[in-house]
């Protein structure tokens, strides 16, 4: 919150996310620079509003001198914090955009798994006799069915849920483990004790944590040695969730039979990787997040936050460092 000393003059905000984003508000000022980097701007602004392609790819390892300038509170216009420096949560507060792209990244999971299951590019035609062909395929290799498999959601914060909701209404056992650990009641969302009981019991397995240090490689070929025979793979989270060898052993002696990967480590793959060519992983360029309407709702997020500081009410989604998220 501001701190109540705070002379009335305006509340300056530094604007990363770019013009337009941000309606007039009185009482404040926005400062619209998407290309400086934060940290040369920290002393002109109280806020912060900046994201993971505002230049913090380059950063310099240790706190630039100075920071965190004037800086009293900073806002990520992302869900995820592990992109950005540990220096830059030296701001009294920093919060995040938890929950903001969860329903597209909920619609590219059913989309993977409808495509797991259903198989359409490879069932398409072009003449006639494929046409016959895949039609006689129809009756004697039917088409796969979401109804009656299981999903397993490996977290279930904003993301875990608004793809149990969707999983629901195609008839899925939908099974979830917190990191927490902490018992999950929601209708039609069974609980599971551990990560094993999780990969044995799964059809499709989400990833839906953030990256720390305990969450790190926590796909491993032990884990992976207990999985569901035909289990598909999905990353829409971190790459450095997998340990993308022990995946590709995997994956080539089919113990799981399909990986759709929105996340890799590293990020992209560099030329040649593997991960490219492999006939059974679905790559995409961290692209599921990506809405027509993602930076209004980023901005309306922070804008409710925003209105919360200037009545030194307490924010929501604040990042705790010392857990990661």
């Amino acid at each position: 919150m501001r701190h109540p000393d705070t002379p009335t003059r305006p509340l300056v905000v530094l604007n990363q996310l770019g013009q337009g984003q941000l309606p007039d508000m009185s009482g404040v000022q926005f400062i619209d620079d998407a290309q400086t980097p934060a940290w040369l701007r920290s002393r002109e602004a109280e806020v912060l509003l900046t994201g993971p392609r505002n230049g913090w790819k380059e950063a310099p390892q240790e706190a630039p001198e100075g920071w965190p300038g004037r800086l009293r509170w900073v806002h990520l216009a992302s869900a995820g914090v592990d992109f950005f420096p540990s220096w830059l949560f030296r701001v009294p507060q920093v919060t995040c955009s938890r929950g903001v792209a969860a329903d597209p990244i909920a619609e590219y999971v059913l989309s993977a798994m409808l495509e797991q299951v259903k198989q359409l590019n490879g069932r398409t035609v072009n003449r006639l006799i494929a046409w016959q062909r895949e039609f006689d395929r129809a009756v004697s290799q039917p088409l796969g069915t979401l109804k009656g498999q299981t999903l397993g959601l490996l977290g279930y914060g904003a993301i875990g849920q608004a793809v149990a909701r969707r999983a629901l209404a195609f008839g899925m056992q939908i099974r979830a483990l917190r990191r927490s650990g902490q018992h999950i009641d929601d209708e039609g969302v069974t609980s599971v004790a551990s990560l094993r009981e999780l990969l044995e019991s799964s059809d499709h397995l989400v990833l839906a944590l953030p990256l720390t240090d305990e969450t790190r490689h926590l796909i491993n070929a032990g884990v992976l040695s207990y999985a569901k025979p035909g289990l598909h793979l999905i990353n829409i989270a971190r790459g450095a969730l997998v340990d993308h060898e022990a995946l590709r052993a995997a994956l080539d002696r089919g113990a799981i039979a399909a990986a759709t990967l929105d996340v890799t480590e590293p990020e992209p793959p560099p030329h040649g990787h593997w991960l490219y060519q492999h006939p059974r992983v679905r790559l995409t360029p961290h692209i599921s997040w990506s809405a027509n309407d993602g930076p209004a709702a980023t901005a309306l997020k922070f804008q409710h936050n925003l209105a919360r500081y200037l009545k030194g009410d307490s924010l929501f989604d604040r990042v705790d460092p010392s857990k990661g998220y």
